[in-house]
């Protein structure tokens, strides 16, 4: 979709090119400790190939034997190699058994220092590959059989090839302070490279010792007569385990190498123009830094100060901003609870603050005011506006349909389906509720005199295509790229809706098709204003709903939620009357929740904590894996308030104050008179998730949580316009103003279609590795049934048994 390459040409904003390198990073106990530990496991790995590879090439050049039967019997000796062998020295030890036993034991500490927060690995994927290792290790030192193998040599020296470039990288990233661009090529390329040969030759060599120990007479005794199948099953099991899992891990490194050569050769940003984050510091060379953390924190500080002083100063004195950002947002929310002044005073000082410290640099780089200055100032250049009408017929029996699992349903098929999904908890009864009127209308789909304004109208979750099916009038604002404008464009003509877009120059002027394209569009961030004036006059008298639908990466997400809003601000404020707004809302949020959903939550967590993958799980992770989806409710004005802690941490915290932000301008628009329908939206499996293999395999294995259910882009941008409709045309919806409401953020509480996140037993956030390994164990079914077999075949023939 065009929002994955919405203004693009513009920086991050997170820091601003240098004329020249910077200085290296200050270095804590921290990072000396990181030195010590990745130079050691190096110098180790180091030592195995230099005892390894010369012991292979003198036993090889010491045969009489053929160079085939020569290299078998040198790989069978690798494990038992000293410097003697090696040739560069009379003595005995340190044998390569010792030194490698000692530095891959020592990898333990990789699994401590994730728990721990050292560094920013996940906890359970670097524990399974730690302990595939070592028991590996185990096993080669406990069998002879498996020591005196050919597969011996190929898994140690894969694994030295492997480790000694990993750790050098990591030692020169953390040297250095960046370990994209910091790094030395050489040791950049081969850490991302050397996967493609050594993972397949390491795992290789890993199943020959496994098999080999599985025939070994020593290692089967080793827990004593009788024990023998034990252990055979044991050594079976990695087999097992490993046949589905190889290729998804072989094919994941190759991902992140497509993504570390595309950061690393990435071109440098052009010179910050448009809405920018705020200069942070100047360093001694003249670099000006732009660093997203502080100003941050700052505007949660100024929001939640407004009625918490205190817990301001722990927002402003938190030193481990990117994970420790979530208790301060579910502080700021609980102490909205407290009354409705206090939830608007959080949600004015909040934006206010970012008005005033977000700045806004002219295009010639002139001039730098802040953006509230940059959006209260006269302009005089002026977009034009191109339309274009639709060449179809408008349908005639316009009828509600949701698009699911393949198929269109409406009627008694969509009501009947709605059902379950209240039932079964995967939507609240109050979006069920929605959906069904909005079907129960058709009228309310009648879009003939409807005016939508989307923000990110390519947006993969944005409703352009449904709106266009249905005949809509859409305002469509997107970036200046001649192929976004050519897709949405042409989808527009072929519907019976129209689409007006603002442009550089008459329409009546361009020549061609071609040139419509090359001049529409306008860019949200260094033309803010110049989009707010041309809306502002667009059609007068007409009801606009403006969708706020663009989304980005990282600090942009902030930077473009922050323009979108000051669009919709005064847009409100200059259509009074005549502007509604609309936001989806993400699940990985904090939201006020009904008391159902708590109680629905509480319910499914005596029940999953009592099944046994769950023990376990809980067993292993501690607080990080199925941390109960239930707290205590806060007491405000108006009585109890239920909320959900839905915050994915890796997400970060600037997804997260970008989506506060919506959260703020909703709550205030709708204390001033507008509507504004806001729902959360479930999870869906757009192309931009999916492309991450991880989040791909965790929304394969969530649905063993009850009652998840991932949603196709189709289901889910179906299902919110319905809701949208319902909020725009049910005056007893809560998006109305004159619907009373206890707290302004219970407008988020009705209407979710959360896909089973509000009512599930565990956080999101503490499922995501236990759903990868549910994804795999499924994955992995037929193999351990055909591995299974095949291993008991094998035992009762080798046990004497047939």
């Amino acid at each position: 979709s065009s929002s994955s390459h919405i203004f693009r040409r513009l920086p991050t904003n997170t820091k601003m090119p240098a004329s020249k390198a910077p200085p290296p990073p200050s270095l804590g106990p921290k990072d000396l400790y990181l030195i010590l530990y990745n130079a050691l496991c190096c110098l180790g790995w180091a030592y195995v190939l230099a005892l390894g590879i010369p012991s292979i090439f003198n036993s090889v050049a010491s045969s009489d034997s053929s160079l085939l039967d020569a290299l078998k019997t040198a790989g069978n000796e690798l494990f038992f190699a000293t410097p003697a062998t090696a040739g560069w020295s009379d003595e005995s030890s340190p044998t390569l058994a010792t030194v490698l036993t000692i530095v891959q034991s020592a990898a333990i500490l990789e699994v401590v220092h994730a728990a721990v927060g050292l560094v920013r690995s996940p906890v359970f994927v670097t524990m399974m590959q730690v302990g595939s290792r070592i028991v590996a290790l185990h096993m080669v030192n406990a069998s002879p059989k498996a020591q005196t193998q050919w597969g011996a040599a190929l898994m140690i020296i894969s694994w030295a090839l492997v480790e000694v470039p990993r750790y050098l990288f990591y030692l020169t990233a953390i040297i250095t302070g960046d370990a994209t661009k910091g790094t030395p090529f050489p040791i950049f390329w081969l850490r991302y490279s050397l996967f493609a040969v050594l993972y397949p030759t390491g795992i290789s060599g890993e199943l020959s010792v496994f098999i080999s120990s599985s025939k070994c007479d020593s290692f089967l005794s080793l827990l004593g007569e009788g024990k023998e199948s034990m252990m055979y099953w044991y050594a079976m099991a990695f087999p097992i385990i490993y046949a589905p899992g190889a290729l998804p891990m072989i094919l994941n490194m190759a991902g992140n190498r497509k993504r570390a050569f595309k950061k690393r050769f990435a071109k440098p940003p052009p010179p910050p123009r448009g809405l920018v984050w705020p200069v942070t510091e100047t360093k001694a060379d003249g670099t000006e830094v732009r660093a997203s953390t502080a100003t941050a924190k700052e505007v949660l500080a100024a929001a939640i100060g407004a009625v918490n002083p205190e817990l301001a100063e722990k927002v402003r004195n938190e030193k481990k901003w990117r994970f420790g950002y979530v208790k301060h947002l579910v502080n700021m929310v609980e102490a909205q609870c407290k009354s409705p002044e206090d939830a608007l005073k959080v949600a004015n000082a909040g934006l206010n603050k970012a008005y005033t410290t977000f700045q806004f640099i002219s295009k010639d780089g002139k001039t730098t005011t802040s953006f509230a200055s940059a959006m209260s100032a006269q302009n005089d250049t002026k977009f034009c506006t191109g339309f274009v009408k639709g060449e179809l017929a408008p349908p005639k029996d316009k009828k509600l349909e949701i698009a699911y699992k393949g198929k269109q349903i409406s009627g008694d098929e969509l009501k009947a389906q709605v059902k379950k999904w209240v039932e079964y908890g995967t939507i609240e009864a109050s979006a069920g509720e929605a959906i069904i009127k909005c079907a129960d209308n058709p009228k309310w789909i009648d879009l003939s005199d409807k005016y939508f304004v989307l923000l990110g109208a390519g947006s993969a979750m944005g409703p352009f295509e449904v709106l266009m099916s249905l005949g809509a009038n859409v305002v469509a604002i997107d970036l200046d790229r001649p192929q976004i404008w050519k897709r949405l464009i042409e989808r527009a003509k072929n519907s019976s809706g129209s689409i007006t877009f603002p442009i550089t120059k008459e329409q009546k002027d361009c020549a061609s098709d071609n040139e419509l394209y090359s001049c529409s569009g306008c860019n949200l961030f260094t033309e803010t204003p110049l989009i707010r004036d041309w809306l502002v006059d667009l059609y007068p008298g007409k009801p606009f709903t403006v969708g706020s639908y663009a989304y980005l990466n990282g600090a942009l997400h902030v930077q473009v939620s922050l323009a979108m809003d000051a669009i919709c601000r005064d847009l409100c404020e200059r259509r009074k009357g005549n502007t509604s707004l609309a936001y989806l809302c993400t699940p990985t949020d904090l939201h006020l929740i009904p008391k159902e959903a708590h109680d629905a939550a509480k319910v499914n967590y005596k029940e999953f904590s009592k099944k046994p993958f769950c023990m376990l799980m809980k067993l292993l992770g501690g607080k990080k894996f199925l941390r109960k989806n239930v707290r205590d409710p806060v007491s405000g004005v108006g009585g109890d308030f239920y909320y959900v802690n839905g915050i994915s941490v890796a997400q970060g915290p600037n997804y997260a104050m970008a989506k506060r932000m919506q959260h703020w301008r909703a709550i205030i628009a709708r204390s001033k008179g507008s509507i504004v329908s806001s729902n959360i939206a479930p999870s869906t499996s757009t192309a931009s998730v999916v492309q991450n293999r991880t989040f791909a395999w965790a929304y394969e294995g969530m649905p063993y949580f009850k009652p998840y259910e991932i949603f196709a882009p189709e289901t889910s941008k179906s299902v919110m316009i319905s809701i949208l409709f319902h909020d725009l045309n049910n005056p007893s919806s809560v998006a109305n103003p004159k619907t009373a409401l206890a707290n302004p953020n219970q407008l988020f509480a009705s209407g979710s279609f959360h896909g089973g996140v509000w009512r599930c037993a565990y956080e999101i956030d503490t499922i995501g590795e236990c759903s990868v390994l549910l994804y795999f164990s499924r994955v992995a079914a037929p193999y351990v049934f055909a591995f299974g077999g095949l291993g008991i075949a094998l035992g009762a023939k080798y046990f004497g048994v047939v």
